[in-house]
């Protein structure tokens, strides 16, 4: 029995550290990697990051937290299928918001596409969702893994050794949430589809 809570225990740590709300974070931290956008300063592309990081991680989680302790519901509540549609709202409401700042700031075009191919993953899930329970988590991943794929072919670099780290992580992510019953294999293999493919297609796209 004991076991059995530990696998619990670090299967909801996993799923608290890796929120699905980190794709532009990812993005960007490739993006000031592998382009010629790495030759900015840093005080810069930290600005740009914290920016980010403010409205697509932090006011989201912390907006739904509040959200989630008006309403009553604990962790296991708010990931039923039909009360997932205002954290989507919230979420998507956060991104716009992002987007429109850093337009305001005239930042890199790179850096908006990013933003818009995180927002297509989460409208694609919003969507899915009125009639299917999707993995916002493994999607976020696939969405990783979608723009890593992207700027490799951009810029042309070779992106194995960071396709298998975010594939470790990928398949860490989704037990974790079906150890805690929050998907079954086929919503966790779908959400990451959905990721891959929406993240891919928008940032080679608006590029």
């Amino acid at each position: 029995m004991s076991r059995e809570k530990n696998i619990i225990y670090m299967a909801r740590i996993v799923s608290m550290l890796f929120t699905p709300f980190y794709l532009p974070l990812m993005g960007l931290i490739i993006l000031f990697t592998f382009s010629y956008l790495a030759l900015l300063p840093v005080v810069y592309r930290l600005e740009i990051i914290a920016i980010v990081y403010l409205f697509t991680i932090l006011l989201p989680t912390y907006i739904i937290h509040f959200y989630r302790k008006h309403q009553g519901w604990n962790l296991i509540e708010v990931g039923y299928r039909e009360r997932r549609m205002v954290p989507y709202v919230i979420s998507i409401l956060c991104y716009l918001s992002c987007v429109w700042l850093l337009k305001s700031m005239n930042v890199f075009h790179f850096v908006s596409s990013i933003l818009m191919a995180a927002l297509l993953v989460q409208i694609v899930c919003a969507i899915i969702n009125v009639w299917w329970k999707i993995s916002t988590h493994t999607a976020a991943i696939g969405g990783v893994a979608g723009a890593l794929f992207a700027f490799s072919v951009i810029f042309v670099f070779n992106p194995v050794w960071w396709f298998c780290l975010v594939l470790v992580v990928a398949g860490i992510m989704g037990s974790a949430r079906m150890i805690l019953r929050q998907h079954s294999l086929a919503q966790v293999v779908a959400g990451f589809g959905v990721g891959f493919f929406c993240a891919s297609i928008g940032i080679l796209y608006l590029y």
